[in-house]
């Protein structure tokens, strides 16, 4: 049986940056990771590109059960910690939009990065090494397929259950069972809406067609742009607001946001009086929505000029386009999603060091765990800080 100090069970982002930061300080350690390589999800996110981390990372961009749970990792290694070291490697980024930071060539720079601390800091990598039992309390024995192995620390960042194809799994929820902690109900985050009504066959219509708008579910608001698909809506606003979203409940889209829809109608009604509506929504909308929507909002309209058309038309027309009433039949669950909501509960973990409270040396970081960040950088900074935090102890 070979013996290590770490073992870290995940090649991902967590589980890279938790190893290097336990083997500079002198730890044996051991990661294992299931998939062929390490950093699958790192290399395919971000369009190829990984946008590793956000400029302005804060709590209240976390959801989970006990809101204040992240505060310490994040604080303790921060974004600027994770783009000093960026730029140590020599690696050029660049600011897309909302603080959200990518990699001007390839995600493949930050997983070398990884790779490279790690290679310095004398750590062990293992790749397709599946592990079956874990047994034991200090040290804990595991059984994988690349032979019986022992560690007096065991850190779990097996990732969640979104993307399958990338390693997705629910190995680490079992394992926090068996150990005796809780596990929240989880869920697809982050990850396009279906629909099944009228809905659906518009947006298979308009599938390919994007535009900027305003999503409200539960109380919580996004504004960016949408995507029609053939199954449903997708687009970073639709992400966001995904993660809020409670099956069965609506979702309020203002097409124009920002814009006082009413006013801006009856200006264009008094600047041209003999243009019809497809025409005027045309210049500010895709025009392949306006032919979609004209026959079922304003189809006895369609061809009056807006000189005619009524206030209290163009008052409902006004409503409509601001407030949209959707209501999905579902997402397309984990298959899509960027994370998984939910997972392992805080209420038994360190927030400071990440350890388990009633198993010393047992270690629950990044997705696995009841933190789940929003679109744009934000769960590979809890990644990174949620290692660290692991990483400095274990």
């Amino acid at each position: 049986m070979r013996e290590f100090d770490v073992i870290i069970i995940g090649g991902g982002a967590a589980g890279l940056m938790c190893a290097f930061v336990a083997g500079r300080r002198g730890r044996r350690v051991l990661v294992l990771e299931r998939a062929n390589k390490i950093g699958k999800k790192i290399l395919m996110s971000g369009g190829g590109r990984c946008n590793f981390t956000n400029l302005y990372v804060e709590p209240d961009c976390f959801l989970s059960a006990n809101p204040h749970f992240c505060k310490s990792a994040l604080h303790r290694y921060s974004q600027s910690d994770f783009i000093a070291m960026v730029e140590a490697h020599g690696i050029a980024y660049h600011e897309k939009t909302q603080g959200q930071l990518f990699c001007d060539t390839s995600s493949r720079a930050i997983v070398q990065m990884l790779f490279d601390e790690c290679q310095r800091a004398g750590v062990e990598i293992l790749t397709r090494c599946e592990t079956s039992t874990v047994s034991g309390d200090r040290p804990f024995r595991l059984t994988t397929t690349a032979g019986d192995l022992s560690a007096r620390s065991l850190v779990v960042a097996s990732g969640g259950l979104s993307i399958p194809k990338m390693g997705g799994s629910g190995f680490g929820y079992t394992l926090a069972r068996q150990y005796g902690h809780a596990v929240l109900p989880t869920r697809a985050g982050l990850v396009p809406f279906t629909f099944t009504d009228e809905f659906g066959t518009l947006s298979e219509h308009l599938s390919g067609v994007s535009l900027p708008a305003r999503l409200t579910t539960n109380g919580k608001a996004f504004e960016d742009d949408i995507l029609f698909t053939h199954r449903g809506l997708s687009g970073p606003a639709v992400l966001q607001v995904s993660s809020y979203w409670d099956t069965g409940k609506t979702v309020h889209a203002d097409l124009l946001p920002g814009e006082h829809i009413l006013d801006w109608l009856q200006g264009e009604k008094s600047r041209r009086p003999r243009a019809v509506l497809r025409s005027i929504l045309g210049a500010r909308l895709p025009r392949r929505l306006v032919a979609e929507l004209e026959p079922r909002w304003w189809a006895d309209q369609a061809d009056i000029p807006m000189a005619e058309l009524p206030v209290a038309m163009l008052s409902r027309l006004a409503e409509r386009l601001g407030d949209w009433l959707l209501v999905p039949a579902g997402t397309e669950g984990y298959r899509t999603a960027e994370v998984t909501l939910g997972g392992v509960d805080t209420d038994g973990l360190s927030s400071k060091t990440m350890e388990s409270r009633t198993q010393p040396g047992l270690y629950f970081i990044g997705e696995v765990v009841d933190v789940t960040g929003h679109l744009g950088g934000f769960n590979f900074q809890w990644a990174w800080s949620s290692g660290h935090a692991a990483g400095a102890v274990a």
